[in-house]
């Protein structure tokens, strides 16, 4: 692949990611989170069904890479995703943006714990513009109060928490792509997360006192889901893999200061959150992040 293509598609699959965080607030209010989570999983199932059979001259995949698989699954699907719907649930879009943006530290260290990938010095200052990002729009949260209200702490303890399970997910990735195809590693890793979540969507929707009424579901809810289905174990999960197969884990992990910047654009032109200088100021840290990072890989 052009190296230009998968900055693309990295930058690509972490602006899906932070679309549809944002937007699952709205479906937070509509779904049970355990439900939702279910749903989604089910739904990206049926849509990559062909995804599964393995391309020709692919070899059988071996029990290392089944566990990652599982591995993967568990804490960038599973886990992720209940902590992500939960925390959400008790924060605002925004919010869930500025600790996303904690994942290009979380990867790198991961990386270079783990994957034993060096630090650059031009790394190290795209990673110290990635914190910068987050600083700033931290600011702009404590400048609002509508969004500092409405934040709590077990909300973002819940974010932190996703947020790790991510940066595992992105290492773990980095050491499928050599032996899997990007596709088939996102229907494997979908049809884990399917098989985890699902006694628990059941008890979600008909375990309880009251069973969920799903006919008083709005059909723009439904559209919406079908969109967070795809958008988040389809689409961004393939571009994620393709990207990152020709980028190093530490490199590509500072392409995820896009979840933060798609966030907040979604907070602030459709759930009408305020926009503040502090969100400019950190686009502005995000964006030079991202042209040290390309950089650098150029001239490794």
């Amino acid at each position: 692949m052009n190296p230009f293509l998968a900055y693309v598609s990295l930058y690509a699959s972490m602006s899906l990611v932070g679309t549809y965080v944002a937007f699952s607030k709205v479906l937070v209010t509509t779904f049970p989170v355990l439900l939702l989570a279910s749903m989604r999983f089910g739904i990206a199932a049926i849509a990559m069904i062909p995804w599964l059979k393995p391309e020709p001259g692919q070899t059988a995949l071996t029990s290392n890479s089944k566990q990652l698989i599982f591995l993967q699954s568990f804490f960038g699907n599973f886990c992720f995703s209940i902590f992500m719907l939960f925390g959400i649930a008790h924060t605002s879009a925004m919010a869930a943006g500025i600790l996303m943006s904690l994942l290009p530290v979380c990867v790198a260290f991961l990386s270079w714990l783990w994957l034993k990938e060096k630090l650059n010095a031009r790394v190290l200052i795209a990673l110290l513009l990635a914190v910068a990002t987050i600083l700033f729009i931290n600011l702009a949260k404590l400048d609002s109060r509508g969004s500092s209200e409405s934040a709590s702490l077990l909300g973002n303890m819940l974010l932190l928490a996703a947020v790790i399970c991510e940066a595992l997910y992105v290492v773990i990735g980095k050491k499928l792509t050599g032996n899997v195809s990007a596709k088939r590693i996102s229907a494997l890793s979908n049809l884990v997360g399917l098989t985890l979540m699902l006694p628990f969507g059941l008890w979600a929707a008909f375990g309880q006192t009251s069973i969920f009424d799903f006919t008083a579901v709005p059909l723009n809810s439904w559209l919406l889901l079908i969109f967070y289905a795809l958008a988040a174990s389809q689409w961004s999960v393939w571009l994620w893999m393709k990207g990152l197969k020709h980028v190093q884990a530490t490199q590509a992990g500072v392409f995820t200061v896009a979840l933060p910047i798609a966030s907040t654009i979604v907070g602030v032109f459709f759930l009408k959150e305020k926009f503040l200088l502090s969100h400019a100021i950190a686009f502005i840290c995000a964006v030079f992040s991202l042209v040290l990072m390309i950089s650098s890989i150029k001239t490794a």
